[in-house]
């Protein structure tokens, strides 16, 4: 067995499921699930449309790089939402469509770390733990940049000690953050990339939450707008990941792409042609008709933010609470110990939510994650409603 299998942790629902065992909540209250980020809102029906019309395609093997369609619907929208160069993003080298972010961020640390060197993985603190488990199957040193709220849940990147920094061959972000809702400004970005031509190492940009956020007028930015106004016209060590289970809800489809460096992506394609994850084609049809369009995904985002907007009002004056810039997670602090107040809350109302240390790792004596528990908005409107009452009336 791969002795690497022994370093990872707990899945943070493995840990949820302990927390919760032997308690049982109210026979009179229905549960609400408020734990797991997976968007519950109704997928479009155009895309599921072109799936069905499309399932023929199940008839052939699907090439991993994907259809000239699906990746020239990538690329333009790429360029139509980062305000690219028109062909800056070329569908032939800049482009792979991968089966969701996760599957491609986890793989992409195994294609890119190179054992023979010592190496680490740098990623936020609190993270999606799939950064931490590709960097420890890749035989790589996990580094925790922690993002309190003095920093605006942002990493200090010049307190990392040049030593760190000159280890490192992949840094994972997250904009907007997860669970924080964070977004990364241009400023932040330019220092990274930086710090990785400085250093020679990758960024992964994880985008997957770019579509939802607070203010219509100002979306997240990305890293291959900053990279572009950078003067970096092939995306040298950048690459970013994003999907369509956010964006559209579609969290079943597993439909995303990886975007950038020209070498990284044939590096990474070589990887996943052995790998055997290809898009299956009805997939790919449906994802080409989802890129294309923006009145889901404007009617997405407001829904999320009228499920905000009540949920706030409710719990304003019972929780300290800040609306996130982007995503669709609030991060407040508890009372108590998060996994305490989880685990009361979830006895007295039914309402699930995950502690904010299961998402973080301790470093220097201090837990980013401790004491702050992760709530998503992911249920419909009367159920996020109903939830925040109940934390309310909780909390006396």
């Amino acid at each position: 067995m791969n002795p690497d299998l022994d370093r990872l942790h707990p899945y943070p629902f493995e840990k949820l499921t302990r927390l919760k065992a032997g308690v049982t909540p109210p026979a009179g209250l229905g549960p609400i699930p408020l734990s797991i980020g997976e968007p519950k809102h109704a997928a479009p029906g155009f895309v599921l449309e072109e799936l069905i019309t499309h399932l023929h395609g199940v008839s052939a093997y699907p090439a991993t790089r994907g259809t000239p369609a699906l990746r020239g619907a990538v690329a333009e929208w790429l360029t139509r939402r980062y305000g690219l160069a028109p062909g800056r993003v070329d569908p032939e080298r800049h482009i792979l469509p991968v089966n969701g972010t996760r599957e491609a961020l986890f793989a992409v640390a195994q294609a890119l770390v190179d054992r023979s060197r010592q190496p680490l993985v740098a990623m936020p603190n609190p993270f999606y733990q799939i950064y931490e488990g590709a960097a420890l199957l890749a035989g790589a040193e996990p580094c925790y940049l922690a993002t309190p709220p003095e920093t605006g849940f942002l990493p200090d990147l010049d307190s990392i000690p040049e030593s760190t920094w000159s280890r490192c061959q992949l840094l994972y972000l997250c904009n907007p953050g997860n669970p924080t809702g964070a977004v990364l400004p241009e400023s932040f970005l330019t220092r990274v990339l930086e710090l990785a031509d400085r250093h020679d190492f990758v960024v992964a940009a994880d985008e997957c939450y770019s579509e939802i956020y607070l203010d219509e007028e100002r979306p997240p930015p990305g890293l291959l707008e900053v990279a572009e106004r950078l003067g970096r016209p092939g995306f040298e060590r950048c690459l970013v990941f994003n999907s369509l289970s956010k964006r559209s809800s579609l969290p079943g489809l597993r439909s995303g792409f990886v975007a950038g460096d020209q070498r990284l992506i044939e590096r990474f394609l070589l990887y996943r042609t052995y790998h055997g994850s290809a898009m299956p084609l009805h997939v790919q049809a449906a994802s080409t008709k989802a890129w294309g369009d923006e009145a889901h995904v404007r009617a997405n985002r407001q829904l999320y933010r009228q499920k905000f907007d009540a949920v706030l009002e409710i719990l304003a004056d019972a929780l300290p609470l800040d609306r996130p810039e982007g995503g669709f997670f609030l991060w407040p602090e508890t009372p108590v110990s998060d996994t305490e107040f989880t685990r009361e809350l979830f006895a007295r109302t039914n309402v699930t939510v995950l502690p904010g240390s299961y998402l973080s790792r301790p470093v220097a004596g201090r837990d980013p994650g401790e004491r702050r528990v992760r709530i998503a908005l992911v249920a419909p409107l009367e159920d996020c409603v109903e939830a925040a009452q109940r934390i309310r009336d909780f909390l006396g």
